[in-house]
């Protein structure tokens, strides 16, 4: 390169360089967001609330939560990804819109390595499955034997990519035929199920754990490896003969991409601090949330594997782009 080219592009890399120091530096300035796919009601929109309360506390900003529902998510992603990256826009993903949206469609609205800028892990759902007590049903075997002797009669709620993934792995693994009602969200599904509008679906303990309690749900069995400490007399769906799941479903936070180095290790540091206070682990774990950090590079290679895992997964269960 000539000097007289070499001139210019020196300064405006020097000129960038200065600039996002002088965005660290003065960040935050205004209110921060945090971007959810889910309404209100969630698992994922009350982990957000509490991490966000805390945050506001520690950076001196208020940290508000934007619920942007649809899509699978890609609505929340979408607009994030489009966001000027200056640390006031974040989003709270789980791996429905992360993994389902770029692996199932065939022209996905983001790359979700090259449109975002890895923060932390923040941590990992457990999922529960629950019927409506009316289904004739006392356990999965009885539940399994009921929807293959009435095919189509039970509708099976999805909001995500693991409830829409595990109704595709029912079909097909356990041969049954249950009719598939796409929602927006846990929160309206869990509704709808209390009302036996739909009869079951995959849902957090946060939407699901006082309706077992009291008996307006009943819990077949939990997607762990091992059972549920807050419901250790429900089975494992592997000890219960149900499908399995082996790609993982967590929840991240993404910044857009080319986020300021300085802006991602402050906001890694702040909620990796905060999700190691015992009071914060408690009103979270309870709920069900398995609250877990990282670095963000750590994020960065988590997410590559998780793609290949996904795929697979989906793949397996005959899940194409369309």
């Amino acid at each position: 390169m000539s000097l007289r080219r070499l001139i210019p592009a020196l300064l405006g890399l020097t000129l960038t360089t200065l600039v996002c120091l002088a965005q660290a530096q003065t960040w935050p300035s205004k209110p921060i967001r945090i971007v959810l796919q889910f309404p209100t009601g969630g698992s994922t929109d009350v982990v957000a609330r509490v991490l966000a309360a805390q945050l506001s506390t520690a950076l001196g900003q208020p940290v508000l939560v934007e619920n942007r529902p649809g899509a699978d998510g890609a609505i929340a992603g979408e607009h994030v990804a489009r966001s000027e990256p200056d640390g006031h826009t974040f989003f709270l993903a789980s791996n429905t819109p992360l993994m389902q949206v770029p692996l199932l469609r065939k022209t996905p609205p983001y790359d979700p390595i090259k449109n975002f800028t890895p923060v932390t892990m923040v941590g990992r759902y457990i999922y529960v499955l629950v019927v409506n007590p009316q289904v004739p049903a006392k356990d999965a075997k009885e539940l399994l034997a009921y929807a293959r002797a009435n095919p189509g009669k039970l509708g099976y709620g999805s909001y995500s990519g693991v409830t829409q993934l595990m109704h595709t792995r029912f079909k097909t693994a356990s041969k049954v035929d249950m009719a598939l009602v796409p929602y927006k969200g846990e929160g309206p599904t869990i509704t709808d199920i209390l009302g036996n509008h739909v009869q079951l679906t995959y849902a957090t303990p946060v939407s699901t754990m006082q309706h077992i309690k009291d008996g307006k749900l009943r819990a077949m069995a939990t997607l762990l490896p091992s059972r549920y400490s807050l419901l250790p007399n429900v089975p494992t769906a592997a000890e219960a003969g149900l499908p399995t799941l082996n790609a993982g479903t967590w929840a991240v936070l993404m910044g857009p991409a080319k986020l300021p180095p300085e802006i991602t290790a402050r906001m890694n540091r702040e909620l990796n601090t905060i999700m190691r206070k015992p009071e914060v682990r408690e009103q979270i774990e309870k709920l069900g949330f398995d609250l877990a950090g990282s670095t963000s590079d750590e994020l960065a290679v988590f997410l590559r594997e998780q793609l290949v895992a996904w795929s697979a997964a989906f793949k397996e269960a005959g899940m194409n782009p369309e």
